[in-house]
């Protein structure tokens, strides 16, 4: 894809630990899969987009970047748009779907707790690249 980006947005791979694996916040719109995230406005930060969006539609604010705040950006997509993901980790095990006000009902459909393998299989082509990396930051550890 050719061409400047005309969207920028920002979000979240949030992972928890249940039975010693590592488990990855996936949500589900229609049929589509991804990680929280979403635009990032005029003059704010990614990461502080980031956590706005991952707020937004999760309810969560109990997030640690012990892994740094390092980002990775997906390649170009659909109408010029690029995402950057950051990695965190949450203790919180159930996670509110809250009703976007402009819409009149939640952004998403559900949310689901996955293995990396799980993900794998459900994420979509241009989320896998950050997939694998947030994999690599969680086997290096804190």
């Amino acid at each position: 894809m050719h061409g400047p980006v005309k969207y920028r947005s920002a979000g979240i791979v949030v992972v928890r630990q249940q039975n010693g694996e590592w488990q990855f916040l996936i949500l589900r719109a229609y049929r589509n899969w991804d990680f929280p995230k979403g635009l990032i406005e005029p003059g704010e930060k990614p990461l502080a987009a980031a956590l706005r969006e991952t707020g937004e539609e999760t309810g969560l604010t109990d997030l640690d970047f012990r892994w740094g705040t390092e980002c990775i950006d997906t390649e170009m997509y659909g109408d010029h748009k690029v995402a950057s993901f950051y990695l965190a980790e949450t203790r919180q095990k159930q996670i509110v779907l809250p009703v976007n006000p402009e819409l009149g009902h939640p952004e998403h459909n559900e949310y689901h707790w996955a293995t990396a393998a799980e993900a794998k299989t459900l994420l979509p082509p241009r989320l896998q690249p950050v997939l694998r990396w947030a994999q690599r930051k969680l086997s290096v550890g804190a």
